[in-house]
């Protein structure tokens, strides 16, 4: 008598083996071959709610993972074909803004006290009462969104 118990033959839900069919059904049983219905196939695997829907939240998130990024490029590049005619907001298009400081008066006066005053050149805008538009850089059109940062190469 053997003291290790008989191994049960593995089973699985995710395997099926079909019924066998009788042989007057095939018109070819006399190959010694094994015939495709007798191999194991695999069953469709039962998936509750949830797994569906993490399976289809990351489908989704490495589509637009995919795509979000293709549609930028193609917004750039098709931007960068198109001129840019657009008046600068800020300047109105002039390419200069009025000084902050002295409000385009190109002075600035301090009061003293006892009501002495002192009228000096603005330092700001070295006496001309306005600056070179920030935004445009003077040239009077209004820059393209990217185009307005400075994208600096640190290495």
């Amino acid at each position: 008598m053997s003291l290790a118990p008989s191994l049960p033959r593995l089973r699985t839900p995710f395997l099926h083996s079909p019924l066998k069919h009788s042989a007057s059904l095939y018109a070819k049983p006399a190959r010694a071959q094994r015939s495709p219905l007798s191999y194991p196939r695999i069953r469709a695997v039962d998936l509750d709610q949830n797994t569906v829907v993490a399976i289809s939240v990351g489908l989704v998130s490495v589509a637009l993972g995919i795509g979000i990024p293709v549609f930028y490029e193609s917004q750039i590049d098709s931007a960068a074909k198109r001129e840019n005619t657009q008046p600068c907001f800020p300047c109105d298009g002039s390419g200069a803004q009025r000084c902050r400081l002295c409000m385009g008066t190109g002075t600035v006066t301090v009061e003293l006290g006892a009501d002495e005053k002192e009228v000096s050149r603005c330092i700001n805008c070295d006496g001309a009462g306005s600056l070179t538009c920030t935004t445009c850089q003077g040239s009077g059109i209004q820059p393209r969104y990217l185009d307005r940062r400075e994208f600096k190469d640190d290495d």
